[in-house]
């Protein structure tokens, strides 16, 4: 596995997170071994077709699948929930395994766009935690398998800010020396939400009021925004293009990891007024070509030590407990990856909210059309 240490500092009572490369060496990855993780193997396809966020899986896991089993997996990637929902509407792709996030599983069902699982087939469902399992988007666990989850702070580079604020103030009412070197996610529900929780309001709100506030604040601060982006926005805090980043988890903490290409000293923040909490999550779209090498594939990235290997390389939350006996204990002790008690309190789900998306829609475009974006 690829090992990762992690120093913790906590910062009023909320996650500041610091990260520095492994003193040992990485280990192998793991090695095809005998056993059932590749179920019947006369009705395995040649190749499965995974369409998925950017690094989002180990790939040294997709070439010991393949190695084990047989199976040749072909990713392809999104940058948000709305680029796979549009993929997924055009019929441009028959793809086997997706990574649908929270909300976004919750609309699939009710589009009828992603398939019931063979929970005959995927066995390894028995070692996620109740807070991860039956949750509101897909209350029966019928139709996806917990894959990661994490937040959506900000990474703020100390060598230039040494003592940041866990407010949501530093983005959105910056210092006049971050202005210009602050990047936002590209990502409707995020920054709206953001925007939406710095004044007070709930991530789902659908006030059209709120929301033209949400708006106008984010005009407001665009002058002080160098990027909207949601794949490369560890790159510029790396590279010190920028001083704050709006980011998930995973990214803020690779880019402090210089055993990765990042570098020390890049912090992870949960701001006080509270963030999202997300969970992605694996799925089977409808037009799946091959439903049972995509129901296999899943029960192997459940395998614990499988999923172990794939959180720490990632550098995102597993919600499959029985792979924290795998996972790095410090990583585990880590508030930023796995939050307290007192942090998932002002953490919130970002839901779908109906027809009131079409409002969410129109206050993203008109913010965009704005800016030149």
């Amino acid at each position: 596995m690829k090992e990762r240490w992690i120093a913790v500092a906590l910062l009023g009572g909320l996650a500041l997170v610091g990260c520095a490369p492994a003193a040992t060496p990485e280990p192998a990855a793991v090695a095809p071994v005998a056993g059932d993780r590749c179920g019947d193997r006369s009705r395995l396809a040649q190749e499965l077709y995974l369409y998925t966020w950017v690094e989002y899986i180990d790939p040294a896991i997709k070439e010991a699948f393949e190695a084990e089993c047989g199976v040749e997996v072909i990713e392809d990637n999104f940058d948000s929930n709305e680029t796979l929902l549009a993929k997924l509407q055009a019929g441009g792709a028959n793809y086997d395994v997706i990574v649908p996030s929270d909300y976004m599983v919750q609309i699939l069902i009710d589009e009828g766009m992603i398939e019931p699982l063979d929970f005959n087939v995927i066995t390894n469902v028995q070692g996620f935690g109740d807070a991860f399992t039956h949750q509101y988007f897909d209350p029966e666990q019928k139709y996806t398998v917990p894959y990661f989850f994490g937040t959506s702070g900000f990474a703020v580079d100390t060598s230039v800010i040494p003592d940041p604020e866990p407010s949501w103030s530093m983005v959105f009412d910056p210092a006049p020396e971050v202005c210009g070197k602050i990047s936002m996610l590209d990502d409707e529900r995020e920054t709206i939400g953001a925007a939406l929780m710095y004044l007070g309001y709930s991530i789902n709100d659908t006030d059209p009021a709120h929301l033209e506030q949400a708006k106008n604040l984010l005009i407001e601060q665009s002058a002080c925004v160098k990027a909207y982006d949601s794949q490369t926005n560890d790159d510029l805090i790396v590279q010190g293009e920028t001083v704050i980043g709006h980011m998930w988890t995973g990214d803020a903490i690779l880019a402090g990891l210089p055993d990765v290409g990042g570098r020390e000293g890049i912090a992870y923040v949960i701001p006080q007024e509270g963030t999202t909490i997300w969970q992605d999550n694996l799925a089977v779209p409808v037009g799946s070509q091959n439903k049972y090498t995509a129901m296999v594939f899943i029960n192997y990235l459940s395998d614990a030590e499988i999923a172990a290997q794939n959180a720490e390389f990632v550098g995102y939350g597993s919600p499959n407990e029985a792979a924290y006996e795998f996972i790095d204990p410090e990583i585990l002790a880590d508030p930023g990856i796995y939050p307290t008690e007192e942090t998932f309190a002002v953490l919130q789900w970002i839901e779908d909210v109906g027809d009131s998306i079409e409002l969410y829609d129109r206050i993203w475009t008109e913010f965009k059309a704005s800016i030149g974006g």
